[in-house]
């Protein structure tokens, strides 16, 4: 198994004691599975994304990608796992404002010495921003910028993909073809794609469904 997430348990300060975000999650990802992730607000879907990416620590049980037990690894050994293997699609996008289009999409693939200038520019032609490559950031429209931060991370070809409602910010039209470009090049480089989402239409994409309801597998 690629991943492998094992009774995680996670809980933040609340003004009347601790609020369990989760109870005891157990979950498994093979290479070229995708999942989505449902539930209501605060059901600890982003909680979940940010403990598989390493963000953040659980109270108790495991996360392992590739093998690799992340919870017994330091900041440094974490980051090196996002770095070599997992691939992040945030909401705000997170993309660099002094950087070009084009050295945003290459950024992570640079940092993990796999930059691959020939697959850069395919990714930048299917997500239609081959006009764009050599504007800032603040030059972009919000579904342009959330079109960048998918190819950048899409670029350095990790094998886990986690992407926390990656077309929140789309219109619909758009959010449904930038959807099938993530599936299309998702499925040549056989990563796992796992995706937090509040749509239906979008999770019934995914191979598989995993709903949250307060904080367990519903």
């Amino acid at each position: 198994m690629l991943l492998t997430v094992t009774d995680l348990t996670k809980t933040y300060p609340g003004p009347d004691g601790d609020i369990a975000v989760l109870n005891g999650i157990s979950m498994s990802m093979d290479a070229g599975e995708t999942l989505a992730l449902t539930g209501e607000s605060g059901s600890g879907k982003s909680t979940l994304l940010h403990l598989v990416g390493g963000l953040d620590q659980p109270d108790g049980g495991s996360v392992r990608i590739d093998g690799t037990d992340i919870g017994t690894l330091d900041d440094a050994g974490r980051a090196a796992v996002r770095r070599d293997s997992v691939g992040v699609i945030f909401q705000q996008f997170n993309l660099i404002p002094s950087l070009t289009v084009a050295s945003n999409i290459a950024f992570q693939a640079r940092l993990a010495g796999r930059e691959d200038r020939g697959w850069n520019d395919r990714l930048a032609d299917r997500m239609g921003l081959t006009a764009q490559l050599s504007k800032y950031p603040e030059q972009l429209s919000g579904g342009q910028q959330q079109r960048v931060a998918i190819a950048r991370t899409l670029a350095a070809k990790p094998k886990l993909v986690l992407a926390d409602e990656p077309t929140g910010n789309l219109d619909e039209a758009t959010a449904e073809t930038v959807m099938s470009l993530m599936l299309d090049l998702v499925a040549e480089t056989n990563a796992a794609l796992l995706v937090v989402t509040h749509s239906d239409r979008l999770a019934g994409r995914m191979g598989r469904r995993l709903h949250l309801r307060a904080g367990q597998v519903a």
